[in-house]
């Protein structure tokens, strides 16, 4: 058969006609064909009847003139297709019979139960899977239908064309394979609807395994919280009493009832018992789809690990996929069933092989637990009537005022002239200690506040559904906006006048200049906005986010691993410092490592990542608003009342203001896409919120200065 299938081919990519090219491949149609001939045979019928081009209906076809057949190029090829095998009984009769032993001869469990379903235990063993499947395509020759439906349905878009198949088409497809069928036809086969039987069996058994192993066992509230310190409130009697409740435990008992009460009904009894059956697991099923639920809020609220999210979103795939085999399996006499059951499993397969859908599955939970430290912690530095604006003032001045030490601190390293990485190391570490400083001081620093600010914007995208739901969010926005100038605008006051207080007074005492005049001069032209200063402020607006990301994920493993609760019950703690130190101590630490780490890592990249990046591929330099406006002060202080009519002063005075502007945009746009990814938030919603916040601009644009007497809190 290879033969007439490679001169098939060259006709095909020679004509046209799509009458012809399928005349062509019916007329090598062979069902007594080696399997993998049958295999290559199907695959080319599929292609013929995804091609994009439709066959014209009335061309080939005048009895097909229905409204599907003009819209749907693939029902309109299927239409014509089942016409030709209609007008030619020997090609029909070869179809039918390749059909009937493809299902015959294939492992239709892989297809049911392991289709769109990750074989791996892990994520990585996912991924990696998953770019094994991209580079190597099953080849046609294995006896498996997921095989086979994988190379006959390439594309997501087969999905919406089967799931659409019309009801007269279902009945013809279906009788087309009961066509013709010889009587010497091998009987060992097992119907498809006992394959459905079985595939439901094995993945009830399956759900049942994971959902009673530790992983999720231990996420599933047994006894009431409020009820912790009750005594025998964990008990082992009461623990086995939950079990014995819990829905995968009775899931595979139900599923050999549903089992028992098919062969009675194939026995000859009536079908009351089975409805019963099936009715008790259908319940089930929605109850492990709950319990599913609630070990995913567990995650949320105790700690997030991908690899615990992958399992359990791996069982609820399978409770949906039991789901949607009961029901086909149920009605088997709906020619619909079957079709939505196919479309199902391409969908599946699909989503099976893309890395990115693996991705956003497991990552979106990640990524909203990340953000909600920034949202708890952001929502402090949100000014949203008078009282706490003026509030976040005076945070910003004292941020401004910390700023001060850490810009003579920062000259005092780079007069030293140490080796770059030494230098890099040296400067992290006092900036490091500076935020650290301010985070304990409970002062502001002005463009760390986006990251931390703009994830509290998107706890409130939640109920953007509504009209007041958009107030409240553009409300919250133009909130943000004018605290966070005023947070520039109260760092910006202070360090600048106190550093060049700062250098005229040490020039008055010591008689000597914190740094050099051409130090002072290269100063001026390295923070001119003519140059490289913009795109240097927008990469320190990327590692401005990324220490906010770098605080959640701390927060998100701290609360994981029950680190607190491991402090709080450390016998070596609690011998030293006694139960209610250890307790305290415990909370501090909970309450503060975020803040910490955010801080740390803030620090050290600012000092570290530009001598990374400079040393390995471009030069790079920290572009900080409060920083360069400390640093300007000082070297106006050095060159004099001169260095007023400079245009190099005022070119870095324009560039310190790209800088509070690409500090703040970068760094905030980061930190709400992620915060959107995670809301799962579409690019129409996006754009109608943006257009209410200019709306709202334009109506009130003196609410970016000051706020209104009218403002409210947020609840």
């Amino acid at each position: 058969m290879f033969d007439p299938l490679k001169r098939f081919i060259k006709k095909w990519r020679a004509s046209r006609d799509g009458g012809h090219q399928l005349d062509a491949l019916l007329a090598i149609a062979d069902r007594n064909a080696p399997y993998p001939e049958r295999s290559e045979w199907l695959i080319e019928l599929a292609h013929w009847i995804r091609r994009g081009r439709a066959v014209q209906p009335g061309a080939l076809n005048p009895d097909a003139n229905t409204e599907a057949s003009r819209t749907i190029p693939a029902h309109t090829r299927i239409r014509y297709l089942l016409h030709v095998l209609d007008r030619n009984p020997a090609w029909k009769a070869n179809v039918a019979g390749i059909l009937r032993a493809l299902l015959r001869e294939s492992d239709g469990l892989s297809l049911l139960c392991d289709a769109g379903m990750p074989v791996h235990s892990g994520f990585v063993g996912a991924v990696l899977g998953r770019l094994e499947a991209s580079l190597i395509p099953p080849a046609p020759n294995r006896r498996d239908l997921t095989a086979i439906v994988t190379l006959m349905f390439g594309s997501e878009r087969d999905v919406a064309w089967i799931a659409t198949l019309p009801t007269d088409l279902l009945i013809r497809i279906h009788a087309l394979f009961d066509y013709a069928e010889d009587q010497d036809e091998p009987r060992d086969s097992t119907p498809f609807s006992l394959d459905l039987l079985a595939a439901l069996h094995n993945l009830t058994c399956q759900i049942s395994s994971t959902g009673l192993s530790q992983t999720v066992r231990s996420r599933l509230v047994a006894v009431d919280p409020d009820d912790r310190d009750t005594p025998g409130a964990h008990d082992t009697s009461d623990m086995r009493v939950a079990m014995e409740k819990q829905p995968f435990y009775r899931l595979t008992r139900a599923m050999l009832a549903v089992e028992a009460a098919h062969h009675a009904v194939m026995a000859g009894e009536p079908q009351e018992r089975l409805l019963r059956e099936v009715n008790y697991l259908r319940l089930l099923l929605d109850d492990c789809r709950s319990a599913t639920d609630d070990v995913f809020a567990h995650l949320y609220r105790n700690g997030v690990s991908v690899d615990i999210v992958f399992q359990v979103e791996r069982m609820r795939m399978r409770i949906v996929r039991a789901e949607h085999l009961l029901n086909a399996w149920m009605a088997h006499d709906d020619p619909h069933a079957s079709a939505r059951l196919t479309a199902e499993l391409v969908n599946a397969n699909h989503a099976s092989q893309s890395i990115a859908h693996l991705m956003r599955s497991n990552f979106s939970l990640l990524a909203r637990k990340v953000v909600e430290y920034s949202a708890d912690t952001g929502e402090h530095y949100i000014a949203r009537d008078r009282t706490e604006y003026l509030k976040m003032m005076r945070m910003a001045a004292g941020g401004g005022l910390v700023t001060v030490v850490t810009v003579c601190v920062k000259f005092a390293i780079t007069g030293a002239h140490l080796q770059a990485m030494l230098e890099g190391l040296l400067a992290g570490i006092n900036y490091a200690a500076s935020f650290l400083l301010m985070h304990f001081l409970h002062f502001s620093l002005a463009t760390k506040q986006p990251a931390m600010t703009a994830p509290t914007l998107a706890r409130e995208l939640d109920g953007v559904g509504t009209p007041a739901g958009v107030d409240s969010f553009v409300s919250s926005v133009t909130a943000l906006m004018r605290t966070q100038a005023a947070a520039v605008l109260g760092n910006v006051l202070v360090v600048f006048p106190v550093c060049l207080a700062v250098q005229l007074l040490w020039h008055a005492l010591f008689h000597a200049d914190i740094i050099s005049p051409q130090k002072a001069h290269a100063t001026l032209l390295s923070f001119s906005l003519i140059g490289p200063t913009p795109f240097y402020a927008a990469l320190t607006g990327v590692l401005l986010w990324s220490s906010s990301l770098l605080a959640g994920w701390a927060d998100n493993w701290f609360v994981l691993h029950r680190v607190a609760d491991a402090l709080a019950y450390n016998r070596r703690l609690r011998l030293t410092l006694g139960a209610a130190t250890a307790d305290r101590f415990a909370h501090w630490c909970r309450a503060n490592v975020a803040g910490v780490v955010g801080n740390i890592s803030l620090g050290l990249m600012l000092g570290l990542v530009p001598a990374i990046v400079t040393a390995l591929a471009f030069s790079f330099e920290v572009r900080h608003v409060t920083l360069s406006a400390g640093s300007i002060g000082v070297a106006l202080g050095v060159l004099g009342k001169s260095a007023l009519k400079w245009p190099e002063l005022w070119w870095a005075v324009a560039g310190v203001g790209s800088m509070a502007i690409l500090n703040v945009a970068v760094s905030f746009a980061l930190a709400f896409y992620m915060a959107a990814r995670s809301r799962d938030l579409r690019r129409n919603a996006v754009r109608s919120l943006r257009g209410a916040i200019w709306q709202r601009l334009r109506r009130h644009p003196l609410e970016l200065v000051w706020p209104a007497k009218t403002a409210r809190k947020a609840d």
